[in-house]
């Protein structure tokens, strides 16, 4: 007695939505500010840009896939696809990294530990951002 199964069901009708392989598209722009809110931008990363102000853009790329609008435009994002590609390739074959070896007459000083967690780091600028 032979027993059928059932073709497999295309992806729209599987119940599970197809992925979204759309770019996130980001521009890298250039404002000009007053000097009270460039002080501002640099304390805390971020401003409020005013109304009808004028911003230029550099660059228009993928937050993804980090490539250019015009070398992309109309394909997936690779990052979405695959993001091998921002990691440096596949980790399993990539040759590892070699230590070089030190030069003749070289000797090496082991230097004192950096505590970078806790308050005492936090007080001597380890772990504070700038």
């Amino acid at each position: 007695m032979e027993t059928k199964t059932a073709p497999p069901l295309p992806p729209a009708q599987s119940g599970v939505p197809p992925k979204d392989l759309s770019h996130t598209w980001v521009v890298a722009a250039e404002i000009q500010v007053a000097q009270r809110v460039a002080g501002i931008a640099d304390f805390r990363g971020s401003f409020k840009a005013t109304a009808g102000q004028r911003v230029d853009a550099l660059e228009v790329y993928c937050k993804g896939c980090r490539r250019p609008y015009d070398e992309v435009k109309g394909r997936d994002c690779a990052e979405k696809v695959d993001n091998r590609h921002l990691i440096g390739g596949d980790q399993s074959v990539r040759a590892k990294r070699r230590v070089p070896a030190p030069g003749p007459g070289a000797k090496i000083i082991r230097g004192g530990t950096i505590q970078r967690r806790g308050i005492a780091a936090y007080v001597s600028g380890v772990s504070r951002p700038r």
